[in-house]
């Protein structure tokens, strides 16, 4: 694919199930050993009643979306926005949805809109990604 296959509209999609072996070898490359996320016990005192999944792991989906599918190999990411609007618990079916919202050919930047949704159809992620996708 190149920029100029690109239009407005265009979406692509990714699914993947977060599991505790997931969550622990995020934890083990970034550090983040918050109980909310390493102790059954330490969060079924929480709010959520029981281990999330690292947000910024789950987001990671939507990277792999980019790099992938739409725009593709040879994408570049310039930047991210992320709300984080419901939690991922262990073992939800989480799918990532980018949808190309704005195309600036002169620089080869391409905005889309983000989405991680879990098996129930409810969002846990929205968002807007900027990238770079000069092929």
């Amino acid at each position: 694919m190149t920029f100029s296959d690109l239009r407005v509209g265009q979406k692509a999609s990714m699914q993947k199930t977060f599991t505790a072996a997931d969550v622990t070898a995020f934890a083990g490359i970034s550090l983040d050993v918050n109980p909310i996320h390493m102790s059954d016990g330490n969060a079924k005192n929480t709010v959520f009643g029981k281990r999330i999944v690292h947000g910024i792991l789950t987001s990671g989906l939507i990277s792999a979306v980019l790099a992938n599918k739409l725009p593709g190999p040879g994408t570049i990411y310039l930047g991210q926005e992320l709300k984080f609007v419901a939690p991922v618990y262990l073992d939800d079916d989480i799918t990532a949805e980018v949808e190309i919202a704005e195309l600036r050919e002169d620089k080869k930047i391409v905005k889309l809109n983000t989405t991680c949704t879990n098996q129930d159809g409810k969002q846990v992620i929205t968002g807007v990604a900027t990238v770079k996708f000069d092929i």
